[in-house]
């Protein structure tokens, strides 16, 4: 089910994998200007369960640097490296929906089924049924429902009507990886449920990990989020900006700076946000532009 909420919580959650760059910042003003525009809170989520790819500093960094472009979360900052037995006990909920598989990436890409939307090849069930004879356990992955009957829609604020065929586009996904690492998509899910998120505003890079994030949340009987999936940044080459296509790191070192900056993210954003004086009188103006696109 889809929520309708009395009371609005947002989120940031961020992979300490690198500082900020401009794409993950206009993700975060986005979200921090719906949770203003909502008069909610505005949470922020250290992702950090791939613990083998956090950068030593990260996570400090982006704390320092949000607060200096005027955005302060609410409550305590959240690690989801701190949450691992949620991730078990979430896991140990789906019952014969989850099974362990033994097959390897080399194995799963030479079915040629297709890609999913993240990149991975997509499963072919080898081990739906059990690990074939001599398998031992690599990872864990989620039973999606047969084909025809394995539709997930949902309403994005911004893209609209979103349809996926879970079994077509993705297949049965990972839930714990072979390095023992939980994966994203159940981490997520796990959390925005604990938290209590009501709205989630992120790039459109994950527009198509929602549907895997919805069926979750139907096995494990959490409400949906309503969900805003804002346009990616990209550099010259046409690539999604990121820290593997070589993005450079937002930098603030006075509050001019940070007022440029963040009157960049607002003209990406599409925003009619005049000239400001200060950083105060931009997240003003910012939030009733917001609000005047996306409240009703």
């Amino acid at each position: 089910m889809q929520v309708q909420p009395e009371r609005y919580v947002g989120r940031f959650a961020p992979s300490p994998s690198g500082l900020l760059h401009a794409g993950s910042l206009v993700a975060a003003v986005a979200s921090y200007l719906d949770a203003r525009a909502h008069h909610g809170q505005w949470l922020v989520r250290m992702e950090d369960v791939d613990e083998g790819r956090v950068a030593a500093g990260a996570a400090d960094a982006i704390l320092d640097l949000l607060p200096r472009l005027g955005m302060q979360w609410d409550g305590e900052v959240v690690w989801q490296s701190r949450r691992k037995h949620l991730y078990q006990a979430a896991f140990e909920r789906l019952g014969a929906h989850a099974y362990p598989c033994g097959c390897n990436r080399r194995e799963i890409a030479d079915s040629r089924l297709g890609v999913a939307p993240d990149g991975a090849a997509i499963y072919p069930g080898t081990c739906r049924h059990g690990l074939p004879p001599g398998r031992s356990m690599r990872s864990l992955r989620v039973r999606v429902p047969e084909p025809g009957m394995d539709a997930i829609s949902f309403a994005d604020r911004l893209a609209g009507p979103v349809i996926q065929h879970l079994a077509r586009d993705a297949g049965d996904f990972v839930l714990r990886r072979a390095d023992g690492f939980w994966a994203y998509q159940l981490a997520v899910v796990v959390d925005d449920a604990q938290q209590g998120v009501t709205d989630v505003v992120r790039g459109a890079d994950l527009l198509d990990s929602t549907p895997r994030q919805i069926y979750l949340q139907r096995l494990l009987g959490v409400p949906t989020p309503r969900y805003l999936h804002v346009p990616v940044v990209r550099n010259a080459d046409g690539d999604k900006l990121s820290k593997q296509t070589g993005a450079t790191a937002v930098t603030v070192n006075s509050a001019g700076e940070a007022l440029a900056v963040l009157q960049q993210c607002a003209r990406f954003l599409d925003l009619d946000v005049c000239s400001c004086a200060d950083v105060p009188s931009f997240w003003a103006a910012a939030a009733a532009a917001w609000a005047r696109r996306f409240v009703a």
